[in-house]
């Protein structure tokens, strides 16, 4: 088949997007240093880690993790630490292949980020700190520096070499 045929074939099919279900994967709080941390002043240093994964679960289905790991210090000791998982079943039907990956990489995620940020917050203001809300995130440009950087591996990879 060529590209004019997929494109074709694509543009006949109709496109669906559906979220099936979001849940929490994984959830983890620690606070190795309550109660003495609460006599510090709250002059806190975060760490934020967030990655986002896909996998195919069935037939149009794909399940999408988007993960966060927030790590605050106060004084050099750890007040808290958070590990979260928050995924979502999506189905999608008639995406070429490209905009699959976007939709992904990127249109999932940015769905998901919102009852992520949720949870961080309530879990950090249940432990007894200050409310904690992630800022937004533009997963249109993480999605396009992942490209880039696998895009620019490839063509590294596929080089030849001199000796």
């Amino acid at each position: 088949m060529t590209d004019n045929d997929q494109a074709a074939a694509a543009a006949e099919t109709p496109r669906e997007f559906a979220i099936q279900r979001i849940y929490i994967k994984d959830l983890s709080f620690e606070a190795p240093n309550v109660p003495q941390i609460f006599n510090s002043e709250w002059k806190p240093e975060s760490n934020l880690n967030l990655n986002s994964e896909s996998k195919q679960v069935g037939e149009d289905s794909y399940e999408v993790i988007l993960s966060v790991t927030v790590t605050t210090k106060v004084d050099g000791k750890v007040a808290f630490l958070v590990e979260a998982q928050q995924a979502g079943i999506f189905r999608l039907v008639g995406f070429p292949e490209k905009e699959k990956g976007h939709m992904l990489g990127s249109y999932c995620p940015n769905t998901l980020f919102p009852y992520l940020r949720e949870v961080i917050t309530d879990l950090v203001t249940k432990g007894s700190f200050p409310q904690l809300v992630l800022t937004p995130v533009n997963f249109d440009a993480l999605y396009a520096q992942h490209l880039a950087e696998k895009t620019a591996k490839e063509q590294a990879d596929s080089s030849p070499t001199t000796h």
